[in-house]
């Protein structure tokens, strides 16, 4: 392994090489030749209007209006001319193109994840509830729905991009001026103050397939000329739709399990193996203890072998039949559940309004009314659900139809209560053993494996926002700027879910035969209905928030003016987000709920003391109160050091920290969360002769809040250098070093857990009920709060052997840190030729060092860097060591054309948070890869580098009109391979950082009116 001296020098070579040779680079960030792309600065409060008359400005991270951009802290200034230029029509894009963004970053292609249909950006690796965004400085209110069941964070397309002027990303900590979660940086988007006229773009287009069709239109009027008539009004809208894109339209690998044409395992069951369900029934006799409760089956088989036989016809097999002869014996119908159901894209809608007033109330007074609404759909399609699943988190294990599983009587009658004996009785036609059990019923009872294939699966999440801001800013006898400024947001998430099978319907639409499975196609839906009821909650968040700052020049330095500021902040956060599930009544679905109400009290101070024309110290901190009782001190530290023009070094010292989430602190919260758990060893030996027991599955963990959780506490260390050698040509390096302390983390033995109870699979037992409590025992060692929640049902196949885990119970537990460090690269060069030929070329590249987890109590370092890990986190997208971002702009006369070239660097295919990687934290190919052939030597461990090339082409007609053609994915760069068994949405891929590979090459076209 290279040292971090070595890897710090081939990081510098490879910046040399991308500066001489445009090898990588990104969207970015200057507006002329003194505007660079590394930026400084920003507020603790929105900011106002236009550039005072001495060009000075306040950008993120300062109080202070300065006119050098370039101070201690690196932001990157993505502007609204960048946007367009690389064909970005939304704020999610916008700002997940940032190099900066890393692990736990959230797409809108991930689909399966608890807070689906929203998306956030994870500065420097450190975790969506771990980076602040403001819209002009002020906070917004949180998704209803938290990432992986506890992390908050604001959802990115919930923010109108049509009056975006541009965006700052602060990469450095910032809680000593904007409080809580601001430890890996803040992203602070900033609106238009003023605008005159009408501007308008319509574009359409859709991908080489024809399919994933996108459509966007935007409207944007204002009135008023802020300078003579003091005041501006205006007005706009957004519109965009992006349309569906199925896995099986892509192809192979991206549309089944089944990797065997590249040395992989065939993970497909539904094809070879009796008893996983699919959309044709399949049943197997077995008795009944209770004749009216379709969940007293057996847990053992009628018969040795095991007859299976099919209730679909096998003339109506759709995709052909299959038969195993065997343990299990019978024929039924093939199916690819991938092939047939899975997405790659889901279809959204967005839709929004903004609004701004500008008025000049005196010669020393400001102030400005602003309004916005968005509305955000996405409508996501699933499998069909099975009619097997676990309990509810929380239930009894009595409800769990996966143990040992739903059967299908013998009689049937109208009330569905004691049929074997009812006046109105009759032969179940949905159970093929029926006639000849007539006599014995409780022999003849038909364990059924089916997916509710007419019940469309899936679901429907619509966020709408609305905010309200408004501000009055100047001076008192010209000495003291002063601003006060409160925002109001208020999130309201209508949650939609399809398909799944409520007890209590299932049970009397089997027991009354209402429900039929022999021919689904036969069902009313009133039947549907009774079964899968569309189940809705409707969740709320909000943040109220008033800030207030004075500021003025104490006196003069060597350097220049001491500046002093003082401020104040109030903050109230309210979260409602309601289950889904409350009654416990639906197994297998999500019973996530979060409850939580504070006020937050602070005071912060900032001075910049330049105490030479060489050098330059700021000084800032902040005060937070919370009234759950959380009080935290945050200081910051910034040196800049100009020894000549050319050359700037600069470093900040910070520290802050992270509040903890209504869903980790209030006692009412709980969630459980599932990944993907491949069982190893002896469990595959003891579970030989059933294969669908031991395919991968999902391995639920359930929490539940804890109000003595404390803040997560962070330092953190930048160190830079600016270069500005001509004025058409300047780049920035630095270095970044982040310590997280007391981190708030949910089990984080958990891998050791899950490995103590399989440890004992290789034992014997007299049943599968002594096998579990040997291995719940072993959990319940491993530490307090560690416990087994819900055991799968014995397997028919092994009834003595040690059953699956389908829940552990894990803690909330402050412990542990983690160090993250890396390099981060920009560049930004502009020449120009002639006066009609220009060049521009910018650079935005980030390598992540180290990204490592100190567990605690002994434990093995977890090394995520390079990796798909951490897994546990947020979509398990990963976190690559390298991404980059190359803009190059060629203007002619009326022409331009420009190229956006993205990078997301190779990574290894293992996970030191998965159970995989052992009590070791071990991520070796040899020992953790988390996808294993079963034959041969195929390498599944390594996943390629990914790079694609966006291409925009302008027309400039007039002042007034311009058009454009848009070519995404130009080469037609194809995703890499990676077989993801944790999450069975992302198939073989990472939707996170490779989706572009899986869409494949698009095509869009439009135009500009401006009047």
């Amino acid at each position: 392994m290279k040292t971090t001296t070595a890897r710090l020098r081939a990081s510098a070579a490879l910046s040399a090489v991308a500066l001489a040779g445009s090898l990588l680079a990104a969207p970015a960030f200057a507006q002329d030749a003194s505007a660079n792309t590394e930026t400084t600065a920003g507020t603790a409060t929105p900011q106002q209007e236009s550039p005072s008359n001495d060009g000075a400005i306040v950008v993120t991270g300062s109080i202070f209006r300065q006119s050098d951009t370039h101070t201690a802290s690196p932001v990157t200034v993505i502007t609204a001319e960048n946007l367009e230029r690389a064909g970005i029509t939304n704020v999610t894009d916008a700002i997940r193109s940032a190099s900066a963004d890393g692990a736990g970053s959230i797409g809108n292609g991930f689909t399966s994840g608890f807070s689906a249909g929203g998306a956030a950006v994870s500065l420097r690796n450190l975790g969506v509830s771990s980076t602040l965004i403001l819209v002009d400085g002020l906070r917004s209110t949180n998704f209803p729905l938290s990432d992986d069941g506890h992390n908050s964070y604001v959802d990115l397309n919930s923010i109108p991009l049509v009056n975006v002027q541009q965006v700052q990303v602060l990469k450095d900590g910032a809680s000593s001026l904007y409080g809580a979660d601001a430890i890996g940086g803040v992203v602070n988007i900033i609106t238009r103050k003023q605008m005159t006229g009408l501007e308008a773009t319509v574009e359409g287009g859709a991908t080489e397939q024809g399919d994933g069709a996108k459509y966007r239109a935007k409207l944007l009027f204002g009135f008023g000329d802020y300078d003579t008539q003091g005041f501006n009004v205006y007005v706009g809208g957004d519109y965009e739709y992006g349309g569906r894109i199925s896995a099986d339209s892509r192809g192979f690998p991206f549309n089944t399990l089944d990797l065997r044409g590249v040395g992989g395992n065939d993970n497909n069951r539904a094809d070879d193996t009796l008893g996983t369900p699919t959309t044709d029934a399949v049943v197997t006799r077995t008795t009944q203890s209770d004749l009216n409760n379709p969940l007293a089956g057996s847990v053992t088989n009628a018969t040795s072998p095991a007859l299976y036989t099919s209730l679909t016809p096998l003339a109506n097999c759709a995709y052909g039949t299959y038969s195993e002869n065997g343990t299990r014996v019978g024929t039924a119908c093939k199916h690819d559940l991938t092939r047939e159901y899975g997405q790659i894209t889901p279809k959204q809608q967005r839709y929004d309004a903004v609004a701004r007033l500008s008025y000049r109330i005196g010669d020393n007074i400001e102030g400005y009314a602003a309004a916005s609404y968005a509305n955000s759909q996405v409508d996501i399609i699933n499998a069909p659900r099975t009619i097997r699943q676990t309990q509810a988190f929380g239930g009894s294990p009595s409800t769990s139809t996966t143990n040992p599983g739903i059967v299908l009587p013998v009689y049937i009658c109208a009330s569905g209560v004691n049929c074997a004996t009812a006046a109105d009785r009759q032969l179940n036609p949905n159970n093929p053993y029926a006639a000849a059990y007539a006599a014995n019923p409780s022999q003849g009872a038909a364990r059924i494996y089916y997916l509710f294939g007419d019940i469309p699966a899936g679901s429907k999440r619509t966020n709408e926002v609305f905010r309200f801001t408004g501000g009055l800013h100047g001076t008192v006898g010209d000495s003291w700027d002063w601003n006060v400024e409160a925002g109001y947001s208020h999130a309201r998430l209508n949650f939609t879910q399809y398909g799944w099978a409520n007890l209590n319907g299932l049970v009397k639409a089997i027991n009354t035969g209402a429900y039929n499975f022999v021919n689904p196609s036969l069902n009313s839906q009133a039947v549907r209905d009774m079964v899968a009821p569309a189940i809705t909650a409707i969740s709320y968040s909000s943040e109220l928030t008033v800030d207030a700052s004075l500021s003025r020049s104490l006196f003069t330095l060597p350097g220049g003016d001491l500046k002093f500021a003082v401020g104040g902040q109030y903050r109230k956060e309210k979260l409602t987000n309601n289950s889904l599930n409350p009654k416990l009544d639906v197994p297998g679905l999500t019973t996530a709920q979060a409850y939580g109400d504070r006020t937050v009290w602070a005071g912060f101070f900032e001075i910049d003391a330049p105490v030479l024309d060489i050098l330059d110290i700021n000084l800032s901190g902040r005060y937070d109160h919370y009234s759950t009782g959380i009080g935290r001190f945050s200081p910051k530290a910034g040196v800049k050091f100009q020894p000549i023009k050319q050359i700037a070094l600069r470093g900040t010292y910070s520290e802050g920290f992270r509040a903890p989430t209504f869903a980790e602190s209030d006692a009412r919260s709980s969630y459980s969360g599932f990944v993907g758990y491949t069982p190893v060893g002896d469990f595959l030996t003891a579970h030989a002769a059933n294969p669908s027991y031991t395919a991968a599955y999902s391995l639920g963990r359930g929490y539940v809040g804890n109000p003595a959780i404390k803040p997560e506490t962070a330092r953190s260390l930048t160190l830079g250098a600016i270069f500005e050698p001509t004025s058409w040509l300047s780049f920035t390096a630095d270095y970044f070093n982040v310590k997280k302390s007391n981190l708030i983390v949910t089990g984080p033995k958990t891998p050791e857990a899950i490995n103590a109870y399989y440890s004992v699979a290789g034992q014997t037992f007299a049943s599968a009920a002594a096998a579990s409590a040997a291995g719940c025992a072993k959990v319940a060692a491993v530490g307090a709060g560690y416990s087994c929640n819900v055991i799968d049902g014995a397997d028919p196949f092994a009834p003595n052997a040690l059953p699956r885990l389908l829940v552990l119970n894990a803690p909330y537990v402050n412990t542990a840190y983690s160090i993250i460090a890396g390099l981060e690269f920009t560049a930004d060069a502009r020449i120009k030729f002639s006066e009609d030929f220009r060049w521009e070329s910018r650079i935005d590249v980030q390598e992540t060092l180290k990204y490592d987890l100190h567990p605690g109590s002994g434990g093995a370092v977890q090394r995520y860097a390079g990796t798909v890990g951490p897994e546990d986190l947020s979509s398990g997208g990963g976190t690559p060591r390298w991404r980059g971002n190359w803009q190059n702009t060629f203007t002619y006369n009326q022409f331009s054309l420009s190229t956006t070239t993205y990078l997301v660097g190779s990574m290894k295919a293992v996970a030191a948070d998965q159970a995989s990687s052992g009590t070791n934290a071990d991520i070796s190919c040899t020992k953790s890869a988390i996808y294993k052939p079963t034959t041969g030597n195929a390498d599944f461990c390594h996943i390629n580098s990914f790079i694609y090339t966006d291409v925009n082409l302008s027309v400039k007609v007039n002042d007034q009109f311009s058009f454009f053609g848009l070519v995404g994915n130009v080469t037609n760069a194809r995703a890499p391979l990676f077989a993801n068994t944790a999450y069975p949405s992302q198939v073989n891929t990472l939707t996170s950082w490779h989706a572009p590979g899986l869409i494949g090459r698009t095509f869009r076209a439009g135009a500009n009116f401006k009047f």
